[in-house]
């Protein structure tokens, strides 16, 4: 008889033990701190969530709204944003859930977007900077940096700077900075802010984004000791979510065929988050990463260099303070 790896693959044995083995995978997946177990109460607090109009954001976001807190959701699509505003109320009772439209790929969105929420609102406890992209494609913004650092990295960096006064004033207040294990193969070289020296294959101009969450995170937890605010960034874990939407179709049908198996849904994804954003652990804690079971984990020898991430405080501060004018 001859033997074939086609016949292998196509034996009924192959398929129900590669089934099951796939099931066992998928319940394998949950960290171990459940948010629905956790009784936080956020009667009275303030969040924001960037990029909350799908995927893991839209879940941070209901989360905080059955928390019953006064969440806004700071989104780039008035449609999609509303979409997801009507939906979050609905499934959380909450009607204090608001939409604020803004742009993180543009410096004059963020500030423009700062300044309504500074005017508007009394106070904010957290703010969970989640929107972010991989996969876009080369190109620049009309204020002269990369596309995907702006968007990643330059504008949430903005954006919580622009915040922090209102923060310090509604201490305790947390701050959740959304990052990847991607960073592990992401490098630092400050060119690639205004697209230089830069290779765009799959995921690596995202990798590097990260990179620059965790070193800034860590530089802004430094900062804000003794304000009351602390600072902490995380993995989700490989999450099926929108965040390869600018990839090709086969690489994301491939990505999605894959993820039905191994990786998370944007609910399991949300969670690391979620604990940062709310858990008691957390509290005080402050200059931290963690990984998608809420665990403490050291990121990568780069993301822990202080003199590396002062450096990148000082450079992003400068980027962000010369494109687009002075900071209102």
């Amino acid at each position: 008889m001859e033997w074939s790896w086609t016949g292998v693959l196509y034996h009924p044995g192959w398929v129900v033990s590669t089934v099951i083995l796939g099931l066992v995978v998928r319940m394998q997946r949950k960290g171990s701190w459940n948010p629905r177990a956790c009784p936080v109460d956020l009667t009275g607090k303030t969040a924001i969530v960037t990029g909350a109009n799908t995927g893991i954001g839209k879940f941070i976001a209901l989360d905080l709204a059955h928390r019953k807190a006064r969440v806004i959701l700071a989104c780039r699509s008035q449609e999609r944003g509303q979409a997801a505003l009507e939906e979050i109320r609905r499934k959380s009772h909450n009607s204090n859930v608001h939409l604020q439209l803004v742009d993180t790929s543009s410096l004059r969105s963020v500030r423009d977007f700062a300044h309504r929420i500074n005017q508007e609102e009394k106070r904010l406890d957290i703010l969970v900077n989640n929107a972010g992209a991989s996969g876009l494609p080369k190109a620049m913004t009309s204020e002269g940096l990369e596309l995907s650092f702006a968007t990643n990295h330059l504008g949430p960096f903005l954006l919580t700077n622009l915040l922090l006064d209102l923060m310090k004033r509604s201490a305790p207040a947390r701050i959740v900075n959304v990052s990847s294990a991607n960073h592990w193969r992401g490098v630092v070289d400050f060119s690639h802010f205004h697209g230089e020296n830069l290779t765009y294959r799959l995921d690596s101009v995202y990798n590097h984004t990260k990179l620059h969450n965790i070193l800034c995170t860590n530089e802004l937890a430094r900062r804000l000791q003794g304000t009351g605010v602390t600072a902490n960034s995380l993995h989700p874990g490989i999450v099926m979510t929108e965040v390869m939407r600018y990839y090709n179709w086969l690489i994301r049908a491939l990505f999605n065929i894959v993820g039905f198996f191994f990786m998370k849904s944007s609910m399991e994804g949300a969670v690391s988050s979620i604990y940062c954003a709310v858990s008691e652990d957390v509290e005080g804690i402050t200059g931290k990463y963690f990984d998608s079971d809420c665990s403490l984990v050291l990121p990568a020898p780069l993301a822990r260099d202080p003199a590396l991430a002062r450096k990148d405080w000082e450079v992003c501060e400068r980027l962000t303070r010369l494109s687009g004018g002075k900071d209102r």
